[in-house]
């Protein structure tokens, strides 16, 4: 117990939104330090992580799909929650290390945003990940929380901040009201279900074979969930899946709104399901609010449009939407020994 102490002292305090697509991490006082895609490079059918920078974030992300025999790029995060405990580790350890300039014995304490729908045991993986990357105490926050309070929505007050944060691997839909969630409702349909509606369009239609990086950059650069006023078009290549020979093509953005309807459905849906929960009093504070919006998806253009016309209500994109969650983990770390009593942590387990 001492000997933590000690160490804390010479630990800074990190705030972590562990995201299934990016990782970012804010240390207090500091704001965000570190933005990096969620993936790691091992050598092939081992846990290793490559020794040297480019393991970790942009250059292993820019590995998947085109690695050598010898190595595989790894995203350790699916649906928001951990599916590969080691590599998820080693990925939490680097961002320690490269927090502290590779300082040794540093034991930070930790806060996580985690989706709101996730088990006791998806939890219990965080906690011991975290915990042996190298975390002093390890508390956790639920993201639609943390991305109202990123979002500087007046959640502590007694009335209705409705939040829909849309990330990669889960969309969260929240009500809340003094400063915890009165309705919730999470669902495993994101970013990532878009891309692969998209990877099936190509070869349902096109008899393309794309890759997933190619549907995330045809989803960023012509996606789109309601009419545009000026229809966009995109050159696409990729293997013919008849040939087996590399092409391309050109698809409209008319196409692609086809491809994501069905995950864009289900995203309506969930929200429809939270509104109809919400307590009589909560609504009627909403038809004045509105709602906001969060997280990469949320940057799909048309996306606030239709869940306007859906819901009837007014619906916003925040300020820089993809940084709510590591904002609002950054203040709960400035407000850490207040609220930390408050907060779910790993000594709650014990």
């Amino acid at each position: 117990m001492i000997l933590n102490s000690l160490l804390g002292l010479f630990s800074l305090d990190m705030g972590i939104d562990l995201g299934t697509c990016n990782t970012l991490v804010c240390v207090r006082g500091q704001g965000i330090v570190l933005n990096k895609p969620s993936v790691v490079a091992v050598k092939k059918g081992t846990n290793r992580v490559l020794k040297n920078g480019n393991a970790v974030g942009i250059v292993a992300k820019e590995m998947i799909g085109k690695t050598p025999g010898a190595i595989t790029a790894i995203r350790p995060l699916m649906d928001g929650v951990i599916a590969d405990f080691d590599i998820t580790e080693a990925m939490l350890g680097y961002f320690i290390r490269k927090v502290h300039g590779r300082r040794s014995f540093v034991m930070p304490r930790v806060v996580i945003a985690v989706p709101s729908g996730i088990t006791a045991v998806e939890k219990r993986a965080v906690y011991n990940s975290a915990e042996r990357a190298g975390a002093r105490r390890v508390y956790l926050v639920p993201e639609p929380i943390a991305a109202a309070i990123g979002a500087e929505l007046p959640v502590t007050e007694p009335r209705a901040s409705m939040i829909i944060d849309i990330g990669g691997g889960t969309t969260e839909v929240a009500i809340l009201s003094l400063a915890d969630i009165s309705t919730c409702e999470s669902t495993r349909v994101a970013g990532d279900d878009m891309d692969e509606a998209i990877v099936n369009y190509m070869k349902r239609t096109y008899n393309l074979m794309i890759g997933p990086q190619m549907a995330e950059k045809i989803k960023i650069e012509i996606g789109s969930a309601a009419e545009l006023e000026n229809e966009l078009t995109m050159e696409v290549r990729g293997r013919d899946m008849i040939s087996g020979l590399p092409r391309k093509t050109v698809i409209s953005s008319e196409e692609i709104r086809e491809a994501l309807k069905e995950p864009i459905g289900l995203i309506v849906e969930c929200v429809v399901r939270t509104l109809e929960k919400a307590q009589p009093e909560l609504a009627a504070d909403l038809v004045e609010d509105g709602i906001y919006l969060a997280g990469g998806g949320s940057l799909l253009r048309g996306i606030d449009t239709v869940l306007g016309q859906t819901t009837g209500l007014n619906v916003r994109v925040c300020e820089d939407p993809m940084t709510c969650v590591a904002k609002g983990t950054s203040i709960f770390l400035e407000h850490l020994n207040e609220w930390k009593d408050t907060m779910e942590s790993d000594e709650d387990n014990l």
